[in-house]
């Protein structure tokens, strides 16, 4: 596979057959996902691999914690704290396509939160990898992160496998952390689900669009 089909073929993908995915294959992504650049050649990067009771257990708290009104709160700001165009537009676009594509309309707040709840049972991927990092680390750190991570999604299109990248499964660190017994010198970045995809699943059928080339690169000669 060309690393251009790679590339277009990767979506967010949130529903997932009830298939496991082998040790041996989620250790192959990761060894080619490892060769990813960093700065100084710091890898900053600590993976927590998740599966069955652990994966549920992490999910049921957040889950629980989420319906008792406990507030998210990120180790970093992920979004801007005032929006502006095109970033709000280009956000709003993204909720709406999705909410539609489900049926969901804006008053429906019972499946509205039912659907943000899948974020954090990783909409049933068989595995959730949990992303840390040493809170020394400093912004461009996230940078080489992004790029171990963009790694990650495309060794599993390699293998057959869907992916999700989530920011929700970092809005309850505390959870992930003393669930899998990291200290609190580390930060959670993010979450990503992993498994088969569900083709079947009409959450499924949507794709997000992407700006043309020429709306954000400027040539100089």
């Amino acid at each position: 596979m060309k690393v251009s089909e790679a590339l277009q073929q990767r979506k967010s993908v949130r529903a997932y057959l009830d298939k496991p995915v082998p040790q041996e294959v989620i250790t192959r992504i990761l060894n080619a996902a490892r060769c990813a650049p960093s700065g100084t050649n710091t890898q900053p990067w600590e993976v927590a691999v998740t599966t069955g009771k652990t994966r549920d257990d992490i999910a049921n708290k957040m889950v629980a914690t989420f319906r008792a009104g406990g507030k998210g709160h990120m180790a970093y700001n992920y979004y801007p704290t005032e929006w502006k165009a095109p970033f709000k537009p280009r956000r709003v676009a993204c909720g709406l396509q999705l909410y539609s594509t489900l049926g969901i309309k804006k008053e429906d707040t019972t499946r509205r939160a039912e659907q943000w709840e899948a974020n954090y049972h990783s909409f049933g991927a068989p595995v959730v990898m949990y992303f840390l990092m040493d809170k020394i680390m400093e912004t461009g750190s996230f940078m080489d992160y992004g790029m171990f991570i963009q790694s990650i999604m495309l060794a599993a299109v390699e293998e057959g496998l869907a992916t999700c990248p989530q920011a929700a499964l970092a809005e309850y660190p505390d959870i992930v952390k003393q669930t899998l017994g990291y200290d609190d010198n580390y930060i959670v970045v993010c979450g990503m689900a992993l498994g088969y995809e569900d083709k079947s699943a009409l959450i499924n059928s949507y794709r997000t669009p992407r700006e043309e080339v020429a709306s954000f690169t400027r040539f100089f000669d």
